[in-house]
């Protein structure tokens, strides 16, 4: 059949869950101030369940987020943690690679906040710089308009030679439209604008309901590159999380997707030709496993 590369699930909202600790807006990255054992063993349980791809614990541990509590001076110490906690799940595991994690800047789910190439340089770069050699690709996450998708890839692709992917995160109700409210259609003519070497090595739609998935996958088919999705488990993105600082008291998790129906949904994906699937916040290892069971049973290698 196809190789499949198989993604974890939620690792920052997966990491929140499992500590009773208050929420704040510093999100996983204060669990993993706090309990950083945690990190490797959220990694440790996704490798158990079949996953290919480690996904590092740095989305949120951006010097924007950091900086309204005063601890920009610990990025160096967390991105270190971050990627110690992934290396030793992979080592301890055996085999597997390491996405490393970029987050947007400003927040998730913000189209309004529109950002220059030289912005996203300074904010990624000593990340990129930090982490490089330990990663195996580069992961830009949940970019919600042209504008984060174009600056985002261009300031990353400035700094490493690894693998890029872009994922994308679409419109709760319709996944032809980003969050922007711009057609899905105007990130793959970026992507076939861009020289051959400029391009991302696979696009993907993150964080979205997955029953908007199809729609948006079906566009980003046409860029020519692999492709695939790793949707959420909120009910949507409420007007409460939209706002400075929120903490995720403010979405509301699904009880309906179960494992059984968002592997459903995933394998519809691959039907369409997806190579690249797993899950985002809210999606955790029961789904994963759920998935690779009936990637195998389909006679899919997870790659």
């Amino acid at each position: 059949m196809t190789d499949i590369t198989l993604l974890d699930g939620s690792i920052g909202q997966e990491l929140v869950k499992r500590t009773q600790d208050r929420r704040t807006p510093l999100w996983s990255t204060q669990v993993m101030i706090d309990h950083p054992e945690l990190v490797g063993a959220v990694h440790a349980d996704y490798f158990k369940v079949g996953a290919t791809v480690a996904t590092t614990n740095t989305y949120a541990v951006m010097a924007d987020r950091l900086d309204r509590v005063n601890l920009v001076d610990m990025i160096p110490q967390l991105l270190d943690t971050a990627l110690g906690a992934v290396t030793t799940a992979r080592d301890a595991h055996g085999s597997g690679r390491i996405a490393g994690s970029l987050g947007p800047i400003g927040a998730s789910y913000r189209p309004d906040i529109v950002v220059s190439t030289a912005q996203s340089g300074a904010m990624y770069h000593p990340t990129i710089k930090r982490l490089d050699a330990g990663v195996d690709l580069w992961l830009i996450e949940t970019a919600s308009s042209l504008n984060h998708a174009q600056t985002a890839l261009a300031a990353v692709k400035e700094v490493t030679d690894k693998p890029v992917w872009l994922a994308v995160s679409v419109d709760d109700f319709d996944g032809t439209k980003l969050r922007s409210g711009e057609p899905v259609q105007t990130i793959v003519d970026l992507i076939l604008a861009l020289p051959e070497t400029a391009r991302p090595a696979a696009v993907l739609i993150n964080c979205s309901r997955p029953e908007v998935v199809q729609a948006g996958l079906d566009i980003l088919a046409n860029a020519g590159l692999p492709f695939g999705a790793y949707a959420n488990g909120f009910t949507h993105i409420s007007e409460g999380f939209l706002t400075e600082a929120p903490t995720v008291d403010a979405l509301q998790h699904r009880v309906d997707l179960t494992p059984e129906i968002y592997a459903d949904m995933a394998m519809g994906w691959v039907d369409q030709g997806a190579t690249i699937v797993g899950g985002c916040c809210e999606v955790g290892p029961d789904h994963i496993l759920e998935l690779a069971h009936r990637l195998k049973a389909q006679g899919h290698t997870l790659v």
